[in-house]
C-alpha cells in the first residue's frame, strides 16, 4: 500500500484526519530549528501541519514509507523506534501517533521517548484503548468501513488504555493529560458523498475507544 499514503482517499485516509488533529497539539515553535522526533512517522502525513520552523524528523522500519516522508520535508532515518539511534534529551517534541497500539514492548518505547525528550520537551501522542469497546469498534467494525484502518492491521491485545499509559508515562517523568477523540459524523458522512476530501476529529470526554495525550517531561 506504499502509494496509498498521499491519496486523501485512499486506504490511509483515516490517518491524514488524526494527523492534523495531532498536530494542532504540537507547541508553537521556542526557537528556531527546535527538533521535533516523529516516532513511525509513515509516510509522513503530519509533516505538512507541523508549525515551521521545527526540524522534523522521522523514525520508520519501512523503506518506502521513509521515501514518501522525505519527499514532504521530514529527515529519514529507518530504525526501530524502541532502539532510537538518537542522543540523550535531544528533542523538542517526541510525536507518537498511532503506534503505541503496535508494539509489545510499551514500557521500553516509553522510556525511550522520555530518554530523547528534553526536560521540559512535549510529548504528543494518540492510541486506541484496551477494552471490549475499542475491540468491536476498531476491529468488528472500522476496519470494515471505508476510511477505516485497513483489515488485520490491529492486534487488540496491544491496545493499551489511558490510565495505563499515564501511569508508563509518569514512571519516566512524563506528565501525560488525555482525552478522547472521534471523528466527526456530519464530515464522515459528506466524506463518504465525495463532498469533502478530509474529516475533522472532535475532541470527546471518553477515552475507551481513540484518544490523545499531551505530556511535559518533568526537569
Amino acid at each position: 500500500m506504499a502509494d496509498q499514503w498521499w491519496e486523501p482517499r485512499g486506504k490511509f485516509a483515516a490517518l491524514h484526519w488524526l494527523a492534523k488533529s495531532r498536530a494542532e497539539l504540537i507547541p508553537k515553535l521556542r526557537r528556531d530549528g527546535a527538533v521535533l522526533i516523529d516516532l513511525a512517522c509513515g509516510g509522513g502525513l503530519t509533516a505538512p501541519h507541523v508549525p515551521p520552523g521545527y526540524r522534523h524528523i522521522g523514525l520508520d522500519l519501512t523503506h518506502s514509507a521513509l521515501q514518501a516522508a522525505a519527499g514532504h520535508g521530514v529527515v529519514p532515518i529507518r530504525a526501530d523506534v524502541t532502539r532510537l539511534p538518537l542522543r540523550r534529551s535531544v528533542a523538542d517534541v517526541v510525536v507518537a501517533g498511532e503506534i503505541f497500539e503496535h508494539v509489545a514492548d510499551l514500557p521500553r518505547l516509553v522510556a525511550e521517548i522520555a530518554r530523547v525528550l528534553k526536560p521540559g520537551g512535549t510529548l504528543v501522542c494518540d492510541t486506541i484503548s484496551s477494552g471490549l469497546r475499542a475491540y468491536v469498534e476498531m476491529v468488528l467494525v472500522k476496519e470494515r468501513l471505508k476510511g477505516g484502518p485497513p483489515p488485520r492491521i490491529h492486534d487488540h491485545r496491544l491496545f493499551v488504555s489511558a490510565g495505563r499509559l499515564r501511569t508508563l508515562c509518569d514512571h519516566v517523568g512524563i506528565d501525560l493529560a488525555t482525552r478522547g477523540l472521534r471523528p466527526s459524523t456530519r464530515d464522515y458522512i459528506r466524506w463518504l458523498k465525495g463532498s469533502i476530501d478530509e474529516v475533522r476529529m472532535k475532541p470527546t470526554g471518553s477515552t475507551a475507544v481513540v484518544y490523545q495525550g499531551v505530556g511535559v517531561k518533568r526537569r
